[in-house]
């Protein structure tokens, strides 16, 4: 449906923009912020590198459901719990690509993250690929998580040995990029051999940063303004399918990849039929999920393990407690067990409330599959899309509590856990197009903070200030840690009565400490 008057509308818009491109027929009860100037929308005091920052700090003014527009364009954002729940319903909507995802789609195409809904690829890859994150298939990966985690303690020894600090968010990258890489695909970047990223990360990262960009520039001049950018993205994506493409036609002549004897992910996207309609994925969708899967396998994790890091570093009793549950759930074992990560129910809670604090994936946006009601108060029509503000939802105060700011793991104890609404915590998204490596993600992760702990003192720079970029994902700027080797610590009894028992029994996790962490936003 086309704009149909330029009369303008009390908020500002022209009559029939907000049902025909939003969907949304009572866009003006919903708050926006002040000083919106002419055809540039709400930039005042805004960062063009820091988007999902600037939201938090509008949405705390604005209330749990907002809009902003930028350059023309009008985004609503929802963050409040009881309207975050409500867009959960599978039976009223869906998810949205759009934003920065959608900008993906050259790249990833129809892959299981960027696929629109209607494109039958997605439904047909999910069936094939979710056998790959089973029981049986994890406790496969395990293996090799482990041998990939002893190169980056390795690399860590020499920098230790020497007194240099550690580029945290750079070797988390390294970590995830080679875990993935082998786990699901049998390849060896050689990421700890190199002094630079690989240019697999360069490209990646370059992908990420072009994608975010174009939702900053007006459409009309993204050709102008974007040109040199757009030439690079072009060159990025050359080189991440001439990669994918590489690896695949070493499968195909080399034979099967492992993945604990029941088959990595390449091998199934390659030789696995649909257990119902007997398709097999094609040339082009095996290239796009391989590259999703390097790319969203690694990159949200790696974010998630760095600030898992700093949060540990910063709080040193939180350090104690999960370092000590380590030692008495691991004892003096050189490889824990498959088994004995689950066992780790502190150390995850600390995973989780890095990512209540910050979610690397910060947002996920839901459409309405019909005409409804959010909430029972805003009209939507079939279409008409909203952003989840994860970040603002893992801080709403109604649910967790006037100090939401605050670092502290036990808020995802079994009880907290249990007492709390469901759908208020959503690092992995939601519904039937939620990450489907989520329990992946969590296991490595909360097997490296393990083994991490165990081997060292994590040491911060006083002076260091979080600083969070934003390419997409979240990851904080320039954290750098000291280490210190720890002598073997014999099995300590639990320093908390929670502790002593098998983990598990939360979607989250958690962390503790009464201190505020103060947040700049990068490149300000």
């Amino acid at each position: 449906m086309a704009q149909t008057a330029r009369e303008p509308a009390r908020d500002g818009l022209p009559k029939g923009f907000r049902s025909a491109e939003l969907g949304w027929p009572e866009l003006h009860r919903i708050p926006h912020p002040p000083y919106r100037l002419p055809l540039l929308g709400d930039v005042v005091g805004a960062s063009r590198r820091t988007p999902m920052q600037d939201s938090l700090r509008y949405a705390r003014r604005l209330g749990p459901i907002f809009r902003r527009r930028v350059f023309g364009k009008e985004f609503v954002f929802v963050w409040g719990a009881s309207l975050a729940a409500d867009l959960a319903d599978e039976t009223r909507f869906a998810k949205h690509v759009g934003l920065g995802v959608a900008n993906l789609r050259p790249v990833a195409g129809d892959g299981l993250f960027t696929a629109y809904n209607h494109e039958p690829n997605w439904q047909l890859a999910h069936d094939v690929l979710a056998p790959g994150f089973s029981r049986e298939a994890m406790a496969g990966y395990h293996v090799m998580m482990l041998d990939v985690a002893a190169r980056l303690t390795g690399h860590w020894d020499l920098a230790e040995a020497s007194g240099r600090a550690v580029d945290v968010p750079g070797d988390m990258t390294k970590l995830t990029l080679e875990t993935i890489a082998r786990t699901g695909f049998g390849h060896d970047f050689g990421s700890f051999e190199r002094a630079r990223p690989h240019p697999f990360v360069t490209a990646m990262v370059g992908t990420l940063g072009y994608a975010q960009r174009r939702n900053t520039v007006p459409a009309p001049l993204a050709p102008w303004l974007l040109r040199d950018a757009s030439r690079r993205n072009a060159a990025d994506i050359a080189y991440l399918n001439r990669t994918v493409d590489d690896l695949v036609r070493e499968r195909r002549s080399t034979g099967g990849g492992g993945g604990g004897g029941v088959g990595d992910l390449l091998d199934r996207m390659l030789e696995t039929v649909h257990p119902r309609t007997g398709e097999r994925l094609s040339p082009e969708n095996v290239r796009r999920q391989v590259i999703t899967f390097l790319v969203a396998g690694h990159e949200t994790t790696s974010g998630a393990l760095s600030f898992a890091l700093h949060y540990l570093a910063q709080h040193p009793d939180v350090a104690a407690r999960a370092r000590a549950e380590v030692d008495r759930v691991w004892g003096d074992t050189e490889a824990p067990g498959y088994e004995q990560v689950a066992k780790l129910r502190h150390v995850r809670r600390v995973l989780d409330e890095s990512l209540r604090l910050w979610p690397t994936a910060p947002a996920f946006a839901r459409e309405a599959r019909e005409d409804t009601l959010l909430g029972g108060a805003y009209p939507m029509r079939p279409g008409a899309w909203a952003l989840v503000l994860t970040g603002m939802l893992h801080r709403d105060p109604e649910v967790w509590g006037p100090d939401a700011e605050r670092f502290d793991p036990d808020r995802f104890d079994a009880k907290a856990v249990r007492a709390r609404a469901p759908h208020t915590f959503k690092p992995f998204g939601t519904g039937a197009r939620a990450c489907i490596g989520r329990q992946f993600a969590l296991h490595e992760a909360t097997l490296v903070l393990g083994l991490l702990l165990r081997r060292y003192e994590l040491r911060p720079d006083p002076g260091y200030r979080l600083r969070v970029a934003e390419r997409l994902t979240l990851m904080p700027e320039g954290l750098r840690l000291h280490l210190a080797r720890r002598t073997a610590a014999p099995a300590s009894s639990p320093s908390h009565p929670d502790d002593a028992g098998a983990a598990g029994e939360q979607d989250a996790g958690n962390a503790g400490s009464a201190s505020r962490c103060p947040v700049h936003r990068a490149g300000d």
